[in-house]
């Protein structure tokens, strides 16, 4: 049996490698249990400038090593594995790496989101080199260029529309010839002059990978099948993001998109002693610097919790 710890931190991205730090600090000697995919979203993402202190930008993972490596100088301990199980019944709380049993008073979960993909073996070559998921994180780079979107719902609409910030030229991709989309957002995107529809398509390729950047599309009608090319210097992936949260369904409160539900200007859940950070529970910013900023504010929660504790060591878990 191992020793029972101040907190256990589920997920190494930009908020538990900051709930790490900070945790760390606090002399509460975190286990950050990172997973395989240490580094998140991040990990597929080229240039960063938007993240403060980096002024002349950072490749995403040379920036979550830089993270790791200051909470790690503070006395975070890692282990790069995956959580298989966790028991939030009673404290302490027991977290699972397969037979492997690892307790704590408090923990944090901040195992993020993933953002859906087209499934093509070449999107998979060109991430970060004209493939992305974020038009808010990497439109700057495209100033000038022609960019498309795949998607037919809000946020495709609202990325295409950001883009034209920047794009000469943005064309919208959907399978189908009506939109999930709420009306005023398409026919926001209708009315740009810089967006273009292609309607009933997919697209079957990312063409660029000779040349190490994304030169173009090739587009399969759905209707007829014929296929055909176009010209694009990047590709915007808007197809939704999903909660890394299956492991806590049962545990914690969330919404009907799996996303964990925390109280109001808190990273508390149902569960005291529990707290979520990031993009497990934050589906509206999606960015590194809203996470790490709410890996603070868990951190910073569980300190006082556990502080709390300590005067009332009798308190029962709380479920609601």
């Amino acid at each position: 049996m191992n020793d029972v710890r101040d907190v256990i931190i589920i997920g190494g991205g930009p908020a538990g490698y900051t709930a790490a730090l900070y945790t760390a600090r606090a002399n509460l000697s975190p286990l950050v249990i990172e997973g395989f995919n240490w580094g998140g979203q991040l990990m597929i993402t080229s240039d960063v400038e938007n993240y403060p202190g980096y002024a002349d930008g950072v490749i995403g993972p040379t920036m979550m090593a830089d993270f790791r490596r200051q909470a790690e100088r503070f006395g975070a301990e890692f282990i790069t594995d995956d959580v298989t199980r966790v028991d939030f019944s009673e404290r302490p709380f027991r977290v699972f790496i397969g037979d492997t049993e690892h307790r704590a008073d408090s923990v944090i979960v901040a195992t993020g989101a993933t953002a859906r993909q087209l499934g093509l073996p070449s999107e998979q070559t060109l991430q970060g080199r004209g493939v992305s998921y974020c038009a808010t994180c990497d439109g700057a780079f495209f100033r000038d260029k022609v960019v498309a979107v795949v998607g037919g719902g809000d946020s495709a609409m609202e990325e295409a529309t950001f883009l034209t910030r920047f794009a000469s030229k943005v064309v919208i991709i959907h399978r189908r010839d009506e939109f999930r989309a709420s009306p005023i957002m398409v026919d926001r995107a209708r009315e740009n002059e810089k967006i273009e529809f292609v309607l009933n398509a997919v697209v079957d390729e990312v063409l660029g990978e000779r040349n190490g950047h994304v030169t173009g599309l090739r587009l399969r009608d759905t209707e007829t099948g014929e296929t055909r090319d176009i010209e694009a210097d990047g590709l915007f992936v808007a197809v939704g993001h999903d909660p890394n949260t299956a492991l806590f369904l049962d545990w914690l409160d969330h919404d009907d998109q799996g996303y964990l539900v925390t109280d109001p200007r808190s990273t508390r859940t149902n569960i005291a002693g529990v707290f979520a950070a990031g993009d497990v529970q934050d589906h509206t910013y999606r960015q590194a610097v809203t996470a790490a900023g709410s890996g603070t504010m868990a951190a910073l929660d569980a300190q006082r919790w556990l502080e709390e504790q300590r005067h009332q060591p009798e308190v029962a878990v709380a479920t609601a």
